[in-house]
């Protein structure tokens, strides 16, 4: 039987990346269990049937106070069968925590025509938008005042002050502006910063910017044009493949942007300097594949804010991504129109405890409680 000699060195080596191999896995494996990663639940019941034979339209828009009331823009769209033997909800609900309705108001000839996203800022106010409109309003909280208004309704941002889609090349229809200082062009979705209160809208779905107000409603900054695919894929900042479609402000005071089209999130300082791109990839759970569509998001409660959720409404499911990289972490939910499926999720808004509520439009017409589980 022949004998074999080891090379004191390659015995040393083999140890050595026998070592490190291990080393990598454990560190993997304490990385993997380091980020704890939230999971969600869906809760049926909530919210509490609606009074007096209610029925929402699209839901347009959820937002949440400091006291976890939600707040839901009803666009009133019911169907024929629905009008006959039901009533169409008011504009605005105020929901408790449980889901209770607490309150509701609006009168949709001085809101927003197709009400389109809301936010309730650090006073407790209620801010409105109508991508329809050429407006942003300021409510009081039991919505009893406006208190602000920005635009003016049924004037647009445009080169003769009427509705034109952007990039129109139809020499007969008016051309999108991007431009006014005074005038939007079918705001999607309103951001407030805490520290001054400046008002960040995306006018977005006529116009291709973010355009900040100072809190009186005087026109301080903007950013954003028109890009094009090359661009996106190249990665470039500060242009929008079509819809500007959510604008949040994190507490690292960076904002944070959706390109729907474009299928990435754009995060910018508040002078509007691009930073950083967080691309939706191609999702492991979901049929569509080719990257998603970022409508909506907002963040975690905890002080660092350490998980951005996306809502995805091309996939139709709830991303869970890392806020500082932009990782993809986990994913939730898919098509349909079942308890704990979404039929375009459209916005959503997060609670102090971390349960996110979506709003659904394109059909699906309700909102969803997905309430964090807490272990």
């Amino acid at each position: 039987m022949e004998s074999k000699t080891w090379d004191p060195v390659m015995v040393t080596m083999a140890v050595l990346c026998l070592t490190i191999g291990i080393g990598s896995l454990l560190s993997t494996k304490s990385e993997a269990q380091a980020v704890d990663v939230p999971k969600f639940e869906v809760e049926p019941f909530w919210p509490k049937p609606l009074p007096h034979r209610w029925v929402t339209g699209n839901v347009g828009g959820v937002c949440v106070d400091a006291h976890d009331h939600m707040f839901i823009l009803s666009r009133g769209d019911l169907t024929p069968k629905e009008q006959k033997n039901a009533e169409a909800a008011p504009p605005v609900i105020e929901f408790d925590p449980g889901g209770n309705v607490v309150n509701s108001w609006g009168n949709r000839d001085l809101l927003p025509k197709r009400l389109h996203g809301c936010f309730v800022d650090y006073e407790g106010n209620i801010w409105i938008g109508g991508n329809e409109d050429g407006i942003v309003q300021k409510y009081s909280h039991d919505g009893s005042r406006m208190l602000l208004q920005i635009g003016t309704k049924g004037r647009f941002d445009t080169s003769d002050g009427t509705f034109a889609a952007f990039g129109s090349t139809d020499p007969h229809r008016p051309v999108a502006m991007n431009s006014s200082h005074v005038y939007l062009n079918l705001p999607t979705s309103i951001a407030i910063d805490p520290t001054d209160g400046d008002v960040y809208i995306a006018d977005g779905d006529g116009n291709r910017r973010i355009v900040v107000f100072d809190r009186e409603g005087h026109y301080l900054r903007q950013w954003g044009r028109q890009g094009t695919l090359e661009e996106v894929h190249a990665g470039v900042g500060g242009v929008f493949l079509s819809t500007v479609h959510c604008v949040v402000i994190g507490r690292d005071g960076l904002v944070y942007v959706c390109d729907w089209q474009g299928r990435r999130i754009e995060v910018f300082d508040k002078m509007g300097n691009f930073r950083r791109n967080y691309v939706l990839v191609e999702s492991e759970a979901a049929p569509l594949k080719g990257g998603g569509r970022p409508c909506w998001m907002g963040f975690s409660p905890d002080p660092s804010q350490t998980f951005l959720y996306v809502g995805d409404c091309g996939n139709e499911e709830i991303r869970i991504m890392d806020r500082e990289t932009g990782k993809e972490l986990s994913s939730f939910g898919r098509p349909g129109n079942q308890v704990g499926e979404f039929s375009s999720t459209h916005t959503l808004a997060v609670n102090s405890k971390g349960d996110i509520v979506v709003a659904n439009t394109a059909g699906g017409r309700r909102v969803d409680m997905i309430r964090r589980v807490v272990r």
